[in-house]
């Protein structure tokens, strides 16, 4: 892939991924809660999940779900159903060191949730058809959807640490049960509002 390409590439993937939106948000919550360290299989799901969604949709299941509005659908309503699932989750974690069980709400997000998270994200399905539709290159696919991935692994992995170092920094400020519960619930909210335009489009728009 041409170095100006790449670089475009780069640039793109760091203002996707640095950006607030949902994985921001969960990432943020949990290395608040829970700390960078723990936030790590969350990162890297969320980072490897994202790339394998790059590839999915670079070959072919981006038109496949567009020439099907039905199969669109049923994607949007169950993304809409676990984005509001994974909010309740956000509202309703509490910080490891504050709990004396090993209840699920005191567990940070996996790996798993956050790779399958990706299917139904919608800013990372905007990403996505964007990454491929800009920077595949048709006689070759396959080395420029392996670059595609590969850059945005490294930059979502970067971009989502930072965010997880800042929610542990801000660990200091928000230092009481009460201050750590308004903003577990601030944070839900807001992924609830990021899900609004799905909702729209599912029972407004049609």
């Amino acid at each position: 892939m041409p170095t100006d390409i790449v670089l475009a590439l780069i640039g793109f993937a760091i203002a996707g991924s640095i950006t607030p939106g949902p994985n921001n948000l969960l990432v943020l919550t949990s290395g608040l809660n829970h700390g960078v360290g723990r936030t790590v299989p969350l990162i890297a799901g969320i980072s490897f999940g994202f790339a394998f969604m790059l590839v999915a949709i670079g070959i072919g299941l981006g038109s496949l779900i567009r020439s099907y509005p039905g199969l669109h659908t049923a994607i949007k309503v169950f993304g809409l159903a676990y984005m509001l699932w994974l909010a309740w989750r956000v509202a309703s974690s509490t910080p490891a060191s504050d709990t004396a069980d090993n209840t699920s709400l005191s567990e940070p997000l996996s790996a798993f949730t956050g790779a399958t998270f990706q299917w139904v994200n919608p800013k990372a399905w905007a990403i996505a058809l964007s990454a491929t539709a800009a920077f595949s290159v048709a006689d070759a696919a396959t080395e420029s959807l392996a670059w595609i991935s590969g850059v945005f692994i490294i930059v979502a992995f970067f971009s989502l640490s930072a965010w997880a170092a800042f929610g542990s920094l801000m660990r200091r400020l928000i230092d009481s049960p009460s201050k750590m519960r308004t903003f577990n619930l601030v944070m839900a909210l807001l992924l609830v509002a990021s899900a609004l335009p799905v909702a729209y489009d599912l029972f407004v728009h049609h």
